[in-house]
Order: structure tokens, then C-alpha cells, then sequence
């Protein structure tokens, strides 16, 4: 019989480390499942590996690729670590454990919590792991959150970039210091729209200077910044978020989103009132007396714009829990 090997590793994993730890980590599942494939007399069909994937996340590659796979019947043994290697998903662990691998004509072995899908008094057993691994995942997920809440409440930058004007201090990757050429272009930002000049010709000049714009400078300092949206343009958008952003008067502000669930990437914006705002976690650029002016020119002009109106009688409010 043919088998496909699979491992897995991320940052829900007790055991991981360093970079090298992770590749250390990643051969020793290798070695433990070729050697099991070896005693049972397997042949081996492919090693699968994906480092950096949740659990929970059903996009893996090579868990996709391996699924693909064991359609098409390549092979009929799919051999983990343990249950968990596989998913901490107890949805994934039904439809393929319980429904399509029967289907297919694929067995599972987790050599290590003793998972099989060939022993029918095993399933309940996998159901319970399945549990407990999801559980293991809603629970480290909430103590994430409330570190990381701790953090912004603590007025630390936990953010993966510094925004436009700023960079993360060398040696404490949690506070921000200036970034002087950025910081220049933002102050002739605020200058321009103070002095009258509007957005979208603020927006042209830069362009027409061939000032980079902020995610093409994040790029040429070296940043692993990659944005689908990148161009050599200015937009009126990045103009007016630069407008708005209050980290330029010195206050540190997080919070503004968070995720639907643990089990998904997707992310909800946070009403103005949840979002975390510490004042004088690093030096301004823009004093606040210049932002509140411009705050308030940008609000009279949306008034001016957007006239507003009476709201209907039957129409729903919606609110957003900020926890």
C-alpha cells in the first residue's frame, strides 16, 4: 500500500522556537512517521509539510495538495504525528476522517495519539480528540487576545509595520520613534491642507515630485511590506488617511478591528468608542492644535458634501461589541 506523510507546524505549537527549531522539528515528525512507514511496510508516496499554518486553517498548501491526492487515489494511508498535525478543526476532522476518506478509500494513522480510522471503535475517540484539539485552539486564542489587549493598554506598539512618519525602535520593537524623511512628508502634508490646498492636488504634487508614496517607501527600506494596491501614485485615500491618523500628535491608537472568530481570518472594524488610545507613547509630528484644525476641516467639508438626513423611521441600528 502507498502512503503520504504529512507534518505540520505553527505558531500554536508549544515546541516551536527559532526558524531552525521550526526545520528541527519538522524532520523529526519526518523521521518518526518514515520510520513507522518502513516497520508496517508502506511505500511512500510523498512527504507533505507546511510550516507556518494554523491548524485551523483549511487552505494549507501541501494540505490542500495532499487532499487532491487522496482523491485522485495516489495513494491509500495518509500517516501524522498526531490527529492535531492533521486539523484542530473538528468540522475538517468530520468531513474527512468520518466522510470523504471512507469515500475515497483512504485510512488515517496518528502514531501518536493512536488515531486509526480503520478501528470503528476508534471514531469516538478521534471525535473527543477533535474536540479537545479545537478547544486547545478557541483557549489559546483568547489568551492571545488578552495579552495583546494587555499590551495596547499598556500603550506598546504591537502592530506589524509602523505607519507612514514612524519606524519601530531598534531596540524596542513595541515603541516608535520617527522616521525623519517620512515625517517631513507628512508635515508638508498637513501644511498643504492647512494652507488651503485640497486632497487631490496634494495627492498630484507628490506624484508629480516622485515622492515614493507610503507602501512603495516601506518596500525600498528594506520592509517585507507587500500590498495589492501598491503604486507609485499617491491616492486621495492615503492622503486622507494620513489626514486622520492621531499617532501623529503622539497618541498611540489600536484596537480599531478584530476577528469575526478564532476560526476565521476575517476581520470587523470596531465602532471609534472601542478603539484603545494611549496618549504620549512616542514623540508627534503633528502638534494636536494642527489636527483638531484639520479634523475640523475635513468635517465641515464631508457636511458640506454629504448633507445629513433625517433617518427613517424603520430603519435597524447595528452594534458592535467592542470585546
Amino acid at each position: 500500500m502507498k502512503a503520504a506523510i504529512y507534518c505540520r507546524l505553527s505558531v500554536e505549537d508549544e515546541d516551536r522556537g527559532s526558524s531552525k527549531c521550526i526545520s528541527e522539528s519538522i524532520q523529526n515528525q519526518q523521521l518518526l512517521l518514515l520510520d513507522y512507514a518502513k516497520k508496517h511496510d508502506y511505500e511512500l508516496f510523498a512527504i507533505y509539510v507546511d510550516e507556518d499554518y494554523s491548524g485551523l486553517d483549511s487552505s494549507r498548501p501541501a494540505f490542500v495538495r495532499m487532499l487532491a491526492d487522496a482523491q485522485a487515489g495516489y495513494f491509500q494511508v495518509i500517516l501524522c504525528k498526531t490527529q492535531s498535525r492533521f486539523t484542530r478543526d473538528m468540522e475538517l476532522v468530520e468531513r474527512y476522517l468520518h466522510h470523504l476518506f471512507p469515500l475515497w478509500g483512504i485510512r488515517f494513522i496518528g502514531i501518536v495519539d493512536g488515531v486509526d480510522t480503520a478501528e470503528r471503535h476508534n471514531k469516538k475517540a478521534r471525535q473527543i480528540t477533535g474536540l479537545i484539539n479545537e478547544w486547545y485552539c478557541e483557549d489559546l486564542s483568547d489568551n492571545i487576545r488578552a495579552v495583546f489587549q494587555k499590551k495596547m493598554q499598556d500603550g506598546q506598539f504591537i502592530g506589524s509595520f509602523a505607519c507612514y512618519g514612524y519606524k519601530k525602535d531598534p531596540t524596542d520593537h513595541h515603541r516608535l520613534v520617527i522616521d525623519e524623511p517620512a515625517a517631513q512628508i507628512v508635515q508638508r502634508i498637513y501644511q498643504l491642507y492647512l494652507s488651503g490646498t485640497g486632497v487631490t492636488s496634494i495627492a498630484r504634487q507628490l506624484t508629480t515630485e516622485q515622492i515614493p508614496p507610503p507602501s512603495i517607501y516601506k518596500q525600498m527600506q528594506g520592509l517585507k511590506f507587500h500590498s495589492p494596491r501598491s503604486s507609485v501614485h499617491w491616492s486621495v485615500s492615503t492622503i486622507k488617511n494620513i489626514l486622520k491618523n492621531p499617532t501623529y500628535t503622539g497618541t498611540l491608537v489600536q484596537g480599531k478591528e478584530k476577528k469575526l472568530s478564532y476560526k476565521s481570518k476575517k476581520m470587523i472594524h470596531l465602532p471609534p468608542e472601542c478603539w484603545i488610545r494611549i496618549p504620549g507613547t512616542h514623540p508627534a509630528i503633528i502638534s494636536e492644535e494642527d489636527f483638531q484644525t484639520v479634523q475640523n476641516q475635513l468635517q465641515l467639508k464631508r457636511r458640506k458634501k454629504f448633507p445629513k438626513k433625517d433617518a427613517h423611521i424603520l430603519s435597524l441600528s447595528h452594534s458592535i461589541h467592542c470585546k
